[in-house]
């Protein structure tokens, strides 16, 4: 049976909220804030609303502004904003609709109204979030994939940069991959994949990126992360690979590890540090773990960094 969708209902009048709360209550997965401020937090919390009500008229911080403030979030922006209000006009419903909301809905509360709105926000919310996940994910692995990952890395560059965190990179790539692929078939190599894959996505934090960068290279991102954690994480995933044997066949990576230098301003530099690590390992007998110097490596990546 599919979860029931989370609504936020936001509403500084009590009897407003049990008006929406009696509408919504039998269908949906109800969270309740009183005032802006509480929105902000409860939108951010799990379970992650999928749609918020949010009444216009309230003290300290009104509607408007809590819709500014959601949609220049990054972990908030997403969520659909139905205004809930007793502000009526075009004007008013046009400037809402402009903050990014995506529907408005006139008090006095009318139960089927608000239930046919929602229904029909909730359903384009699931639609969207299939589109985007397929967007962000790698169809074969359901691992992150290379525009994901680039996207992600500027931000964390970014946020690196205002915060001085570390931030550590490790590069994974298959050994003799192609070998596998013809001795044992293109099927056989694609579950070798899905089952790295899937010990790649073990034990991560939630800020971590794993992604499938192309053909048999994957990529984790670890922000809060310094060299030597990194490579202790990489040594762990390079044993739990040794001893996986999907269908019966053995399979080994190389790793190259790397972390942020101050000196460096773009995702490339770091991502070519990484490679330059892998390719020593393969040249050194593969299946083992290299980190790179801290010096500056030419970007020469084949692949297109866009």
């Amino acid at each position: 049976m599919a979860e029931k969708a989370t609504i936020l209902l936001v509403d500084d009048t009590r009897t407003n909220i049990q008006l929406l709360v009696g509408c919504l209550k039998h269908q949906y997965r109800l969270k309740i804030a009183m005032n802006g401020q509480r929105c902000l937090e409860l939108a951010q919390n799990p379970p992650f609303p999928d749609l918020i009500l949010l009444d216009v008229i309230m003290p300290e911080m009104d509607g408007y502004e809590v819709c500014r403030q959601l949609k220049d979030n990054p972990n908030t922006k997403n969520i659909p904003i139905i205004f809930v209000t007793g502000r009526n006009s075009d004007e008013d419903e046009e400037f809402g609709l402009q903050l990014g909301a995506v529907d408005y809905i006139a008090k006095p509360i009318r139960p089927a109204i608000v239930t046919a709105r929602v229904s029909t926000q909730i359903k384009l919310k699931y639609q969207s979030d299939a589109l985007r996940n397929m967007a962000m994910h790698d169809q074969l692995t359901q691992l992150y994939n290379r525009h994901f990952l680039i996207e992600s890395a500027a931000n964390k560059l970014a946020h690196v940069d205002r915060h001085g965190n570390e931030l550590s990179l490790l590069m994974i790539d298959i050994d003799f991959f192609k070998h596998i692929n013809d001795q044992f078939g293109h099927h056989a190599g694609d579950q070798v994949l899905k089952a790295i894959a899937e010990i790649l996505k073990e034990g991560n934090r939630r800020e971590d990126v794993v992604a499938r960068f192309g053909g048999e290279e994957f990529v984790v991102l670890l922000e809060h992360c310094s060299l030597n954690s990194a490579i202790e994480k990489a040594e762990l995933l390079r044993a739990k690979i040794e001893a996986l044997a999907p269908m019966g066949i053995e399979v080994t990576a190389s790793f190259g590890v790397a972390e942020l230098m101050k000196q460096e301003q773009t995702f490339v530099e770091l991502l070519s540090r990484a490679d330059a690590a892998v390719y020593q390992a393969k040249e050194l007998g593969r299946n083992r773990v290299v980190a790179a110097e801290n010096v500056y490596v030419e970007p020469h990546l084949d692949k297109k960094i866009v």
